[in-house]
């Protein structure tokens, strides 16, 4: 058995540096390829595969991990992102929309496949290297996770300051040169003997939860995280670089990076309030029934706020600095109630899932998330160059008002439970 603390801070490098190459890889692709005039349904393509490779990449991750241990996928995660940045780098700005756009598919699906090797190795690593005592477990893995949307915001921001300072090749090639450097210094540092295969007859088979409440929280999950991919991913991007930048070399590097900055603070806020929800719920000692009260509830808050947003941009007409304005704080707001949602949900798949099946509900309930952000990106892409912003934004509305309704299945079948 490994030294656990050193283990523990090889597995949480390796993390960090992926989430931030993934955050700022991101925003290079949005904003580099919507400033050489793709359209919002092209962007949305671009990241189509990515969440593809997502959803499988999930549902295989028991026979991954049991046919090749925690280590090796690990680096498998790592050395496939190095792969897709220098394939990216590539990119002949030549090519046509058809073969630029399949191109660019392609390295974000291999991309997707690498997020997802790296996110569950190092969460099952953590999980079987924490102490058993004491709460360990909780603390490492709070440790962890509460860090990622911190590292991956500042990788939104560093994504905009990379494309605004150096260019997009250059910053390509030097975001896949540091982590090469990481995946070294993770091969050198991880001790040998990290467990982490999984018995065969565990890895595959039965996917799917026979629990109904583990799917109609999924489905509750699915239509969330598509309500915020639908304006995250291209709508509210494009649009303030439609505001912000007046077209000049300068006027495009100003507005990068005040589009990073929005976005890097919008997912540290919410990851800031994820942390701080069971305290804002007072989860502690709560029954199982009112906590899934509260998910109903605050499923219920979300829905309003993505209409009233559309219906503020359906009025103001053409884009204008004071509707940016309302969009930051109402998009803020929704950030907030988005956060404690996924909060609850995070807590409740525990909750709900059996102790004998709990790596597969877990994995259909990140997969139905996947599934979600796949909805997500699509829409975004179609509803912003079919109706604009206010179309975005009444889309989100409905993909929260579906997460509302499948919230409210979760009283009945909790009863039948």
């Amino acid at each position: 058995m490994p030294n656990p603390l050193r283990a523990y801070a090889a597995v949480t490098a390796a993390y960090w540096a992926f989430m931030l190459s993934d955050g700022a890889l991101r925003m290079l692709v949005l904003l580099h390829f919507n400033t050489l005039g793709f359209t919002p349904v092209q962007l949305a393509w671009l990241f189509l595969l990515y969440e593809v490779a997502g959803i499988v990449t999930n549902l295989a991750a028991g026979f991954l991990a049991a046919r090749f241990g925690l280590a090796a996928t690990l680096y498998a995660g790592l050395a496939l992102q190095i792969a897709a940045l220098a394939a990216l780098a590539q990119l002949d700005p030549g090519w046509g929309i058809a073969a630029s756009v399949t191109f660019v598919m392609l390295v974000q699906g291999v991309s997707g496949v690498a997020k997802d090797l790296a996110k569950m190795s190092s969460k099952s690593a953590v999980k079987l290297l924490a102490p058993a005592a004491d709460g360990g477990l909780f603390r490492w893995v709070a440790a962890l996770t509460g860090s990622k949307n911190a590292v991956k915001g500042l990788g939104f921001f560093l994504g905009a300051a990379l494309l605004a300072l150096a260019g997009f090749t250059t910053a390509v090639w030097a975001m896949a040169a540091v982590l090469a450097v990481i995946l070294i210094a993770v091969v050198l540092f991880l001790p040998a003997g990290l467990p982490g295969r999984m018995k065969s007859e565990e890895a595959w088979g039965g996917w799917r939860s026979t629990d109904p409440r583990v799917n109609r929280l999924s489905l509750a999950r699915m239509f969330l995280f598509g309500a915020r991919d639908v304006w995250f991913v291209v709508g509210i991007p494009v649009y303030f670089q439609a505001v912000l930048s007046d077209g000049t070399p300068e006027g495009r590097r100003e507005a990068f990076f005040l589009i990073g900055s929005f976005l890097a603070l919008w997912i540290i806020a919410y990851g800031a309030v994820q942390a701080m929800a069971p305290r804002l719920l007072g989860a502690k000692g709560q029954p199982e029934a009112a906590t899934t009260a509260k998910a109903i509830f605050w499923a219920g808050l979300l829905v309003p706020i993505p209409f009233a947003l559309a219906l503020a941009a359906w009025v103001a007409g053409a884009p204008s600095i004071e509707l940016s304005a309302l969009l930051i704080g109402g998009l803020l707001l929704f950030g907030f109630v988005f956060a404690v949602n996924s909060s609850v949900h995070s807590y409740l798949i525990l909750a709900f899932g059996s102790a004998e099946r709990i790596t597969r509900d877990v994995g259909f309930y990140y997969m139905a998330n996947a599934a979600g952000r796949l909805i997500g990106t699509l829409l975004s892409g179609v509803s912003y160059q079919v109706g604009g912003l206010p179309l975005c934004l009444t889309t989100a509305g409905i993909m929260a008002l579906a997460s509302w309704l499948a919230a409210r299945r979760l009283r009945d079948v909790s009863a039948g439970a």
